[in-house]
């Protein structure tokens, strides 16, 4: 829950960020001075771009979470023991420990959603974040796809 309420306090950070560019951006542009206008269009780019980024990232919490909710209703989360830090984290060596099973698991099953869900939380564990943010992302466009063609669309 304490994850949540960061998110919510950083993305109302960010949304107000966008609020106050916006609007400097409005009176850059109605100053009439050239210089002024083209710094007015560069603030009116940069919340779109912060806008994008943010929404982007929203909605992948918002699925990733769907998913660990499906994977555990389905009874297929990870099971091992793991030594964590007072912090809750995993100690690395026992995530890089286990590690290459989820790995070959997704190597053998490149097309199952639930081998890469749980190959994301293996590199997360094993403390490669980026590395569980692709395969998260990739979990989630599987799981897509599968709802996608059991509904028959």
């Amino acid at each position: 829950m304490s994850a949540r309420i960061g998110v919510f306090v950083i993305a109302a950070a960010l949304a107000l960020y966008i609020v106050l560019v916006g609007q400097r951006a409005v009176l850059l542009l109605m100053s009439g001075d050239v210089v002024g206008t083209l710094m007015g269009v560069a603030l009116v780019v940069l919340p779109l771009i912060a806008a994008w980024g943010l929404g982007r990232e929203l909605w992948f919490g918002v699925r990733a979470e769907q998913l660990a909710r499906r994977l555990e209703a389905e009874g297929a989360v990870p099971t091992e023991e793991v030594a964590v830090r007072p912090s809750g984290r995993v100690l690395r060596e026992d995530g890089d420990a286990i590690f290459p099973a989820y790995r070959r698991a997704a190597e053998e099953n490149p097309d199952d959603w639930r081998a890469w869900y749980r190959l994301g939380l293996a590199y997360d564990a094993a403390g490669d974040r980026r590395r569980a943010r692709e395969a998260v992302r990739r979990a989630i466009r599987l799981e897509s796809g599968e709802r996608k063609a059991s509904s028959g669309a």
